[in-house]
């Protein structure tokens, strides 16, 4: 099922799951899958692993079970910068065999100690390439406080609406923590034309190095309130989790009563995690 199809009947929720390490046994991702079981997101990610480093085969794989066990649409993650024409073609064959017909198109990160290739350069370019070779739905990335290697803000959404206009069929943002930046990017996209849907990513922090990690990686900023939370419950464990499970909870709410088009939940393979927020929210996806 292609997943930009949901948008037509409802306020959307998914999640993103990644594959377990190389030096980790597969079951492990799968126990995760079980875990989530019942809780009825929309739609199931998978990425490629942290960085989008290399071919993980594992992730056509994930995406399959998902939907012959779950019976969810399912998602693959593809960057572009990791591969070749010649290995996309191959990918997407692999995806057409196993019935996977969603694909995130990023253009991934380019990494100080690996040469990216040369074929696709930025995702608009790998977009088109997918829309040649068969009929996938198409799914970008955008950035509510632009891409950190835009020269602004301005440029930024001219590249979304390059990206777009290539064939990308809906979109799902980077993960921040003010809503306010979604909101004015949004009214930026309306502005453009940009008028695919626009699925809201949250992470929710649930311990102090995650946040640092997320920090050295991401253009996002951290509002005063967040930092007060984490200052004050650093030492606690188990505060520290609650507290940035009820951060993410307020989040979903505030952008759901506003009318965003659906919620794309990081769950970093928490399954606890994704269930509290799903429990205390569910409701306000079936209105």
């Amino acid at each position: 099922m292609r997943t930009d199809t949901l948008f037509k009947e409802k306020t959307v929720f998914s999640y993103e799951i990644f594959p377990p390490r190389r030096t980790a046994p597969i079951d492990t991702i799968y126990h995760t899958l079980d875990r989530l079981k019942g809780q009825q997101p929309d739609y199931i990610s998978v990425t490629l692993g942290a960085g989008g480093v290399g071919l993980n085969l594992s992730t056509a794989d994930i995406a399959q079970k998902i939907q012959e066990e779950q019976f969810l649409p399912s998602v693959a993650h593809l960057p572009a910068v990791n591969f070749s024409k010649e290995e996309i073609v191959k990918i997407l064959e692999e995806l057409k065999q196993k019935k996977v017909e969603n694909i995130l198109a990023l253009r991934g990160d380019i990494l100080p100690d690996k040469k990216p290739k040369q074929d696709f350069p930025y995702a608009n370019d790998l977009v088109e390439f997918i829309r040649e070779q068969g009929d996938f739905n198409i799914i970008g990335a955008c950035y509510p406080e632009t891409h950190g290697d835009a020269a602004s803000s301005v440029e930024d959404i001219k590249n979304l609406k390059r990206k777009v206009d290539s064939g990308t069929n809906q979109l799902i943002s980077q993960l921040f923590f003010d809503n306010n930046y979604f909101y004015t990017f949004k009214e930026k996209c309306d502005i453009a034309g940009i008028d695919v849907p626009i699925q809201a990513g949250i992470m929710p922090v649930v311990n102090k190095k995650q946040i640092e990690r997320m920090v050295k990686m991401s253009n996002v900023t951290l509002p005063l309130k967040f930092l007060k939370m984490m200052e004050r419950y650093e030492l606690n464990p188990e505060a520290i989790r609650d507290a940035g499970i009820a951060y993410a909870i307020n989040q979903i709410v505030d952008l759901v009563a506003q009318g965003v088009d659906g919620i794309h939940l990081y769950t970093m393979n928490n399954p606890y995690v994704a269930q509290k927020i799903r429990e205390a929210t569910r409701s306000l996806f079936e209105i």
